[in-house]
């Protein structure tokens, strides 16, 4: 769609272009992102440690990283409206509050359930802090030349984030005890606290939406539903079947409660369209295939290497450092190739590297080590060549009048299947003793990867983007 440019607008641009609009909002904002991104990716290293002190099971170490997720998936969809509602830098500043405290309490936590629940009150917290810091930069950078560097400075500031936390968590874990890496988080929260009153403005909107906590509760209750069935299906077939059929039954219920508002927050017709089917199946393959797979590579690392906490955070960065790395280059690459065989490059990587993590399992005992680091490398690799331009992806796929319906769903599609993900593949995960038994999970992750190139090359246009 080509928009004609007022005669204001380029008096605006060379004004911002000779007064630049200072990027400390934009650095007061990524910082409370960044510690939402760094939380979750240090503890994935930790969960090992985590789950030995408190004597947890694979289903247990699942729920640490699945509570935080379900709850931070099932918060979207009211935090936006109400930060709308009562002021978007109220709505984060409280998010921030309930993060600082609901990291106090895992720190404080005495069994699973106590850290599980803690972890949900995390996710609440931070979908309030990640919804409205996003709100905010919006309106604090009118302009599209600040607003695309604020949002530049979140997109390095979330990569630092996910791509050290590994290390930098298996480090604190190791040397200090895995409570500090949520105390760590309560003065980063306080120096939130203080500088985003003093460079930042509120803002709410003069209409807002309607708030959909009926939506939030039904979504919230299927995902819990799959998520506990998942994890307890090898145990008990029957509860597995049950559990999945009511979740699927809350699922169409969410569906239907979505169609029938006048302003959904969630409408999956918007999947209806070929491109965007394509999109949602690519957002699921990467949250599966790398992001919940991440979950369980620090208790492999372990078991097959017997790397400490620390050790295996080094290690990891061969699947995380790319992710920091390659981002610019997937842009250039979607520009050159177009989204059909970018994304079948992407995906054509991360199962070649899940299926590398099977070779080196079949080929020795222990698994050559080397074969292992290529894994993670070429796994990390596509993922950090898939994942940055998935949101590019939607905004240029979508139809015009579901640009903003898609982007928002498809941030409920990736954390959605993040969750499920961490259960699916826990539920391959027979024990977490042996390195051989890992094997299955590495297949499941490698199927999934090979569905999503399958879904690149079947439903995505082929022609590349103009230069």
């Amino acid at each position: 769609m080509n928009v004609e440019m007022s005669p204001s607008q380029p008096q605006a641009r060379s004004m911002e272009t000779a007064q630049p609009i200072s990027m400390w909002p934009a650095l007061a904002l990524g910082l409370a992102g960044f510690l939402s991104n760094f939380d979750v990716t240090a503890v994935v290293v930790a969960l090992p440690a985590i789950s030995r002190e408190l004597e947890l099971g694979i289903a247990g170490y699942a729920w640490l990283m699945d509570a935080y997720s379900l709850a931070f998936t099932g918060s979207l969809l009211v935090a936006g409206a109400l930060s709308d509602r009562y002021g978007r830098r109220k709505a984060m500043l409280r998010g921030n509050l309930v993060f600082a405290a609901a990291s106090l309490m895992c720190a404080l936590a005495w069994d699973g359930l106590s850290l599980s629940l803690a972890r949900a009150a995390q996710g609440v917290g931070a979908a309030f802090v990640i919804t409205g810091g996003i709100a905010l930069i919006a309106t604090t950078y009118p302009q599209a030349v600040s607003r695309t560097r604020a949002f530049s400075w979140l997109g390095v500031m979330s990569g630092i984030a996910m791509a050290l936390g590994p290390t930098l968590g298996g480090i604190v874990a190791s040397w200090f005890g895995w409570r500090w890496i949520f105390l760590a988080n309560i003065p980063a929260c306080a120096l939130v606290a203080w500088s985003v009153p003093r460079v930042v403005n509120d803002a709410r909107e003069a209409l807002p939406r309607p708030v959909d906590v009926s939506g939030m509760a039904i979504l919230t209750g299927a995902l819990f539903m799959l998520i506990e069935s998942l994890l307890h299906g090898r145990s008990s077939p029957m509860a597995f079947w049950s559990g999945s059929g009511f979740a699927i039954l809350l699922l169409g219920a969410f569906v239907l409660q979505q169609r029938r508002r006048a302003q959904p927050i969630f409408d999956p017709a918007v999947f209806l369209n070929r491109a965007m089917a394509g999109i949602a199946l690519l957002l699921t393959s990467v949250s599966i295939g790398y992001w919940a797979l991440l979950v369980y590579l620090p208790p492999f690392l372990a078991t097959a290497f017997g790397l400490s906490d620390d050790a295996g955070g080094i290690v990891m960065l061969a699947a995380t450092l790319p992710m920091l790395l390659l981002p610019p280059v997937g842009g250039r690459s979607v520009t050159a190739l177009g989204w059909r065989r970018h994304f079948v490059l992407a995906l054509s990587l991360m199962t070649t590297g899940s299926a590398t993590f099977i070779a080196a399992l079949i080929s020795n005992d222990p698994p050559p080590s080397w074969l292992v680091v290529a894994a993670m490398f070429l796994s990390g690799t596509g993922a950090a060549l898939a994942h940055p331009q998935l949101s590019g992806a939607v905004v240029a796929l979508a139809p015009i009048e579901q640009a903003g319906m898609a982007s928002a769903a498809t941030v409920v599609v990736r954390q959605a299947s993040f969750a499920i993900g961490i259960a699916a593949l826990g539920a391959l995960l027979s024990t977490a003793d042996r390195a051989d038994a890992y094997m299955l999970l590495f297949a499941g992750a490698a199927m999934v990867c090979g569905l999503g190139t399958l879904s690149a090359v079947t439903l995505l246009p082929s022609k590349p983007l103009p230069l």
